[in-house]
């Protein structure tokens, strides 16, 4: 049932984020005519990107609460073509809507750029919590925008590098299933 409720509420923002870009362009009454008390509307104008943290090459923007906190989030990542995260997992699912350009994923332990899989605008995907995956925009592609959503915290664990996580756990069985020291 969170789940249905979740992904819902995913769709119907990226709904709200279509609209508002046609209200932009006057083909509509002007947004400032709802009453603020009953809407509250962010235009892809006001978006205030800034670089996410432990990810070179990516952007981020927080819609609605925190991940870093317990409770419902919803953020908006930007990647640079040609940057990647690196294997990671999260403890909890995290929904994921594409919304503009070619988001590439791909999941385990062995970090591989080129067997990423492409999902193109308007797919949804989950990241299963405590599964290792790695996802960003390939190189020649362009950007990619994407809208993740869950129940936080949602930390990002890393699997390798200065903040790699260490002993038994989700990174551990994923480098031991690809062959990965």
């Amino acid at each position: 049932m969170k789940k249905a409720i979740l992904i819902g509420v995913a769709l119907a923002s990226a709904a709200g984020i279509g609209y508002a870009a046609g209200a932009a362009s006057g083909a509509f009454p002007d947004i400032s005519t709802l009453n603020p008390k009953a809407i509250k509307a962010l235009l892809p104008a006001d978006i205030k990107w800034v670089p996410a943290e432990g990810l070179q090459g990516t952007d981020t923007f927080t819609l609605f609460g925190s991940a870093a906190s317990n409770g419902f989030y919803i953020v908006l990542n930007r990647f640079h073509p040609g940057n990647f995260s690196r294997p990671h997992y999260h403890a909890n699912d995290r929904y994921v809507m594409v919304l503009d350009g070619t988001w590439w994923a791909s999941t385990g332990a062995k970090y591989d750029p080129n067997s990423t899989v492409p999902m193109r605008e308007g797919t949804f995907a989950l990241h299963t919590g405590k599964e290792v995956h790695y996802d960003g925009a390939r190189a020649g592609e362009g950007e990619a925008i994407v809208m993740i959503f869950g129940i936080g915290p949602g930390a990002r664990h890393e699997c390798e590098g200065p903040r790699a996580e260490t002993g038994p756990g989700p990174c551990a069985d994923a480098k031991r299933a690809a062959g990965v020291n």
